[in-house]
């Protein structure tokens, strides 16, 4: 009975880290070569509010705490709704990997687009959106869509490194934005308190 009841009460402490286990890995990618690109399109249904989503994808000077293989984000210029955005990392798949120093032009279409477009750096080709759905009850239709081409790799190398380094960020803006909701429903807990 007692190993019952210790059973049951770690169920209940692990239920939260299997509820967001759960709710980070609802994601689906797609991807399909075009030309030398890649068009990969990331989806993901959260529980979280509009307004959590949003600045989990517009906290540009953080990006890089958790967005996996970012070493560094930073914001160096705002012309209204863009915000240009230098960023560095990796991208990594299996044992390949490959520098990525891009300068990125992000043009804000609160609360339900965010567009990204290259300006320059070392990938030849870089564009897309973020589109934020609401679904009803607090639920967002989260999708990443866009196109990446790498200079100077081979072509099946290059796009199964893209499609894992795209899924792997994606995967790590959906955990990071559970992370922001969770932390606002229990500080919503205590002050109910």
């Amino acid at each position: 009975m007692r190993a019952l009841t210790v059973r049951i009460c770690l169920g209940l402490l692990l239920l939260p880290a299997a509820w967001h286990a759960r709710a980070a890995e609802d994601i689906s990618v797609e991807s399909i070569r075009r030309d030398d690109a890649l068009e990969v399109v990331c989806r993901a249904t959260i529980d979280a509010p509009l307004d959590i989503v949003w600045q989990t994808l517009t906290d540009y000077e953080n990006l890089a705490e958790f967005i996996p293989g970012m070493r560094r984000s930073r914001v160096v210029e705002r012309r209204g709704a863009v915000v240009v955005v230098e960023q560095s990392g990796e991208a990594r798949f299996l044992f390949f990997s490959h520098a990525i120093e891009v300068t990125v032009a992000s043009t804000e279409r609160p609360p339900h687009a965010l567009e990204i477009a290259l300006l320059k750096g070392n990938l030849k080709r870089l564009e897309g959106a973020y589109r934020i759905e609401p679904q009803g009850a607090a639920r967002i239709l989260l999708t990443w869509s866009g196109i990446i081409e790498a200079l100077s790799m081979p072509p099946l190398i290059g796009e199964m490194l893209m499609r894992s380094n795209v899924e792997d960020q994606f995967r790590g803006m959906v955990r990071e934005i559970d992370r922001r909701e969770a932390l606002r429903r229990e500080r919503e807990r205590e002050l109910s308190r």
